[in-house]
């Protein structure tokens, strides 16, 4: 019978594509199947995120959930990885000792030695290293998809932003050679791919080995890809407004593969939070990118990213960022209240703005967010729409979900088989944060 594993994921989407690299490696290693009920599982792994508040203390939470099955069956290795793993490392197994195994976001591939060393000496076993690309060398390959997927392109970041751990949990910005992409990009067309998503914490920073040698840049790499004919739809994430190059920009005039969708987190409309976060751009210059990309592609949706109440931040900045909001006219973001993250400049910058009134201005920014959203979703109602069908409806089991150049989803009555195929939808109804549609 085969072994089974149980992987729990936080954060983002590159955790999420080091999960399903985790679950290949085990499969690799030792035929394991995923399961989602942890208390039958033989391997327990938590992929972890630093970025949220209080992320070490879920993390425990969780282990503390999963304890009685150690408990009940000594041969059940609990790994905890990811970005928590590689800020805390050996405090895990000081304040957890029953975890087996703790790696970092580059050390995933050593998983089935690190587990073989656990059973042989009876020791935690703890690698938090950096071998820079080393991971991309010894993964499998994927055997399965279904119309998306999510590749890899680079790992880290070296920006230094003063509020995030990511350069010292992932480690400087790291890009994979051209050809290694390309020849992933490939393998993947053969299991039915059709879309990709290029991922790294800082995408648009990639600096990757051409076969002769020379160092091409992203929007190389965004062309090289798009001149692939079965590949039809490109997405990119997470981007930094200060590696969108011109060169980057001008793809949305030139490449109709390049979706009509750009995440672009800016974290703040005023320039003088934005120095205190050292993002390396003010308010005028990321207005100016996304009013070079809406000139090539004005249907563009552009989401991005706010950290509200940062140390300092004065009524009058959070007015700012109100300004830029209503200035661009956003589709979406991820907005949260400043947390300190231990180890970060931020953390020791006073903070001494009440925790109400962050909250307030929360409300405010998500409010007027969900307004601007609203409002795109009610001009798309009654268009036609290409979307790749990506599965079965969340909402309702015997709908379908597809997913349209601007990043929407749409609920829709259809078969199985259409899913992994683009297809084109009417939009007949606009329903907060979804779309329902009719194939046409």
């Amino acid at each position: 019978m085969a072994k089974k594993l149980y992987i729990k994921t936080y954060g983002c989407q590159m955790n999420e594509y080091d999960s399903d690299k985790m679950a290949d490696v085990l499969k690799a290693y030792d035929g394991m199947e995923q399961t989602d009920k942890p208390e039958e599982a033989d391997v327990i792994l938590f992929n972890t995120c630093s970025i949220r508040e209080k992320a070490e203390d879920k993390v425990f939470s969780d282990l503390g959930r999963v304890r009685p099955y150690k408990l009940a069956n000594p041969n059940l290795i609990i790994g905890v990885g990811g970005c928590v793993a590689s800020q805390e490392g050996a405090t895990i197994a000081q304040r957890a000792p029953y975890v087996d195994v703790v790696f970092g976001p580059q050390t995933l591939h050593r998983l089935p030695q690190l587990i073989d060393a656990r059973r042989a000496t009876g020791r935690t076993q703890i690698d938090i290293s950096f071998p820079e690309i080393e991971k991309f060398d010894h993964l499998p390959k994927q055997e399965k998809a279904t119309g998306t997927a999510f590749v890899s392109i680079m790992e880290g970041c070296s920006k230094y932003c003063t509020f995030c751990v990511v350069p010292y949990t992932r480690g400087e910005e790291v890009s994979r050679p051209l050809v290694d992409v390309l020849n992933e990009i490939h393998g993947l067309i053969k299991l039915g791919v059709n879309e990709v998503t290029l991922l790294g914490q800082n995408v648009n920073a990639y600096q990757g080995e051409s076969e002769d040698g020379e160092v091409v840049d992203f929007a190389y790499l965004i062309q090289a890809v798009a001149a692939i004919d079965a590949i039809v739809r490109i997405r990119y994430s997470t981007s930094h407004p200060k590696e969108m190059s011109q060169r980057l920009i001008d793809l949305y005039g030139s490449t109709p593969k390049l979706v009509s969708h750009l995440h672009l987190p800016v974290q703040s409309g005023s320039d003088r939070v934005l120095a205190a976060m050292k993002r390396g751009h003010t308010a005028l210059e990321y207005k100016s990118i996304i009013r070079r990309v809406r000139a090539l592609r004005p249907d563009i949706c552009v989401t991005s990213d706010f950290i509200i109440g940062f140390p300092g931040e004065t009524d009058a900045d959070f007015e700012a960022t109100m300004k830029l909001i209503d200035d661009i006219g956003f589709d979406n973001s991820f907005s949260f209240l400043y947390s300190p993250r231990p180890g970060t400049p931020a953390a020791e910058m006073r903070d001494d703005t009440p925790h109400a009134v962050k909250a307030a201005r929360l409300k405010r920014l998500q409010d007027r967010i969900s307004e601007q959203e609203g409002g795109i979703a009610a001009a798309m109602l009654g268009t036609t729409q290409r979307a790749l069908v990506e599965g079965i409806s969340k909402k309702d089991s015997s709908e379908l979900a597809a997913r349209t150049d601007n990043n929407r989803v749409v609920n829709f009555v259809g078969t199985a088989d259409l899913i992994g195929q683009f297809i084109e939808l009417k939009i007949t109804q606009v329903v907060r944060h979804t779309l329902r549609g009719e194939k046409v």
